[in-house]
């Protein structure tokens, strides 16, 4: 299914003028850490360092976000970010948060707990000359429940699949979104927006056993 481009404050994100939709997209492998012909790399798919790469170093748990699937976040989220603020949680490879940085967010920070990766995060950083983007060394989760509310316009989340972080790592980044504000998520399983009605579903997806999704901030 090919996906509308929109951005979070475009009148089609108002949940009233619609009903959320599902986008069954591409197949992908299942989420195995670094299986056999796992990518030494990724390129960035869009933006003004369309095609650049960035190395994917194999790391138990180290799944990257496949190009198609980022190809329809972006679709949903629209191409131009300008002005935006972005939180890349479980940062890893990379991918997700140098493709919103790419695509002109104003402001987008990496959280990544392993020093190697965050080391090549930072050298890939500097490579690109990437001044609207910055790499912490920390552990996600502890970061975001000493942080400011409401700051961000997007939160991109992909924990480790067996670490047990979704429920947790949700609730915790929802009180860093503004209003309208949007958490992407990928998991194992179905993503369910919070029975306390703070989040609304709006997009999903599915690539094999990756189930990902857009949840809007309600407000």
């Amino acid at each position: 299914m090919s996906a509308s481009r929109l951005r979070w404050d475009d009148p089609a994100f108002n949940p009233r003028a619609g009903k959320a939709q599902r986008d069954d997209g591409p197949q992908a492998a299942a989420p195995t850490g670094a299986p056999r012909g796992a990518p030494r790399e990724v390129r960035i798919i869009g933006g003004q360092w369309k095609r650049s790469k960035l190395p994917v170093a194999h790391k138990p748990g180290l799944r990257p976000t496949p190009d198609r699937v980022r190809e329809t976040l972006f679709n949903w989220l629209g191409q131009d970010l300008s002005g935006w603020r972005v939180l890349d949680v479980f940062a890893g490879s990379g991918a997700l948060g140098f493709e919103a940085a790419s695509r002109g967010a104003a402001d987008v920070l990496l959280l990544e707990r392993d020093a190697e990766l965050a080391r090549s995060l930072n050298s890939s950083r500097e490579r690109l000359k990437a001044q609207n983007l910055k790499v912490e060394c920390t552990d996600g989760l502890a970061w975001m429940g000493r942080s400011a509310t409401a700051r961000f316009e997007l939160i991109l989340l992909d924990p480790p699949f067996d670490a047990g972080l979704y429920e947790t790592a949700v609730r915790t980044a929802t009180r860093l979104l503004v209003d309208g504000g949007l958490l992407y998520v990928e998991s194992p399983e179905a993503v369910l927006a919070p029975a306390d009605g703070s989040l609304e579903p709006w997009r999903q997806g599915r690539a094999g056993a990756v189930h990902y999704c857009l949840l809007r901030k309600a407000g």
